[in-house]
């Protein structure tokens, strides 16, 4: 393709750029788009892969079609083929009138499906038979209809990870994957990353008719080294933020510019200083995968003062050195040692017999019971005999439990974490399910699955 003809498809659909690798995906689609060929544009979310949708849409030609573009990820489970392949009345509750479907509206058109990995199982076996036969059946019907659609799909995630894991087909992913588009996250087009952020300070200003911002040398730099994890969306909600906020002055250096970083990133300079954390990390953990490590963690120590219990049980309720010895881990962040006369008044009396735990006597800071007969001595911690019911009326604990095998709720961590998540993103779930690491109908599902409540 000449330049003249890459620059005007540039300059028809607001592309800004001139890294290789753009260029190279934007010719990809200007050479497939005459075709009816089935696309697959892969790419990190936010780095404009509609935008390469619509250059295949509208350079084919079925530019007079209509293009409609599905976010996949966005539409529960339950209704996703209601809505591309439509449903007859009465199909299920609330299906009043019958209704046409995606693929039966941009019958001659385009439909673009984005974030194609989230589609569940069924609906990928319904939209395999429309690549293949053009033919789907409404919900609720059994009369097969014809449709002449072209499908341009769009994914952030490696497709190949998910047919490995069961959660894509494969036959799908070979027929979706005819002619493949990878647009280059912002971070690898060098620097068209301060030419979209003068575009985006330019519309700022030409729209409220202010000054427009400019970098110093220094905050342009600055502005190339980060890693920009949202792409351009993030570049652009960054270039308004500071064409909104620095009234007085509108010449921005590396100093301010950081300010501005460290808030629209949530976390402090995120290209020269999340990169370097995360090198420096050994095995290089994502956040889930260190919280999942602790959980393990805890529950083998767990598991371990069980096994320390059980073993004071077998030697006559004395917790001597030796049984110490063998459960090391369990103390080894503990920074001081408290003489076994010396036990404070938290302290839980394990019982003997019944396996049953109770409170210290009351006015005293010593390990104590009703029935404390005084043999302890300074190395070795004696566990008092009691009755199931003592005389004291005082409450008994049991702690027979411990002897069965240690189960942690992982489901109660994720419904705690997905709270704190809509929380701190005021309960817009497209913020949260980012800040998870899952995509917004996962996070619909997870709300619903819970019974979380939203404010």
């Amino acid at each position: 393709m000449v330049n003249s003809e890459l620059q005007s498809i540039k300059a028809r659909f607001g592309i800004i750029g001139n890294s290789p690798a753009l260029n190279h995906a934007i010719e990809v689609a200007a050479q497939v788009a005459p075709t009816d060929m089935t696309v697959l544009i892969t790419g990190e979310s936010g780095s404009g892969k509609e935008s390469f949708s619509k250059i295949i849409h509208n350079l084919s030609a079925r530019k007079h079609g209509q293009f409609i573009a599905v976010n996949c990820g966005a539409i529960p489970e339950g209704t996703i083929d209601s809505e591309l392949f439509g449903h007859e009345k009465g199909a299920f509750t609330g299906a009043i009138d019958a209704r046409k479907g995606y693929f039966e509206v941009t019958d001659g058109g385009t439909i673009f499906l984005d974030e194609i990995a989230e589609m569940p199982l069924g609906t990928q076996a319904r939209l395999l038979r429309v690549l293949e036969n053009g033919e789907f059946i409404r919900v609720g019907s059994s009369k097969v209809q014809k449709t002449n659609v072209r499908v341009v799909a769009a994914t952030n995630i490696n497709l190949l990870t998910a047919v490995e894991r069961g959660k894509f087909r494969e036959d799908l992913y070979y027929r979706l994957n005819t002619v493949p588009i990878f647009v280059p996250p912002l971070r690898e087009r060098g620097m068209d990353i301060e030419l979209l952020f003068r575009k985006f300070s330019s519309d700022f200003s030409e729209k409220y008719r202010v000054k427009p911002i400019s970098l110093t040398p220094d905050a342009q730099q600055l502005l190339l080294s980060q890693r920009f994890p949202g792409n351009i969306r993030q570049l652009k909600n960054l270039a308004e933020q500071i064409s909104i906020l620095e009234v007085d002055e509108r010449i921005v250096d590396a100093q301010k510019l950081a300010n501005y970083l460290q808030i629209n990133n949530g976390k402090k300079m995120e290209g020269l200083i999340r990169r370097d954390w995360e090198a420096a990390q050994p095995d290089n953990f994502s956040e889930r995968e260190i919280l999942y490590k602790i959980l393990f963690e805890m529950k083998r120590d767990v598991t371990e003062m069980k096994k320390m219990f059980l073993e004071i049980l077998q030697n006559g309720g004395v917790l001597s050195g030796e049984i110490l010895k063998g459960h090391e881990n369990l103390f080894q962040n503990i920074e001081t040692e408290v003489p076994a006369n010396q036990y404070p008044a938290t302290t839980f009396v394990p019982e003997v017999n019944t396996g049953r735990i109770l409170p210290p006597g009351p006015n005293t800071g010593n390990y104590h019971s009703p029935n404390y007969n005084g043999n302890a001595t300074d190395n070795e911690l004696k566990i008092i005999s009691l009755d199931p019911k003592n005389d004291e009326g005082e409450e008994v604990y049991d702690i027979t439990h411990e002897a069965e095998e240690v189960s942690l709720s992982l489901e109660k961590q994720e419904k705690e974490m997905i709270i704190r998540a809509l929380h701190k993103n005021r309960n817009k779930r497209k913020y949260a399910a980012q800040d998870l690491g899952i995509s917004e109908r996962t996070l619909y599902r997870k709300i619903k699955q819970y019974d979380i409540e939203e404010e």
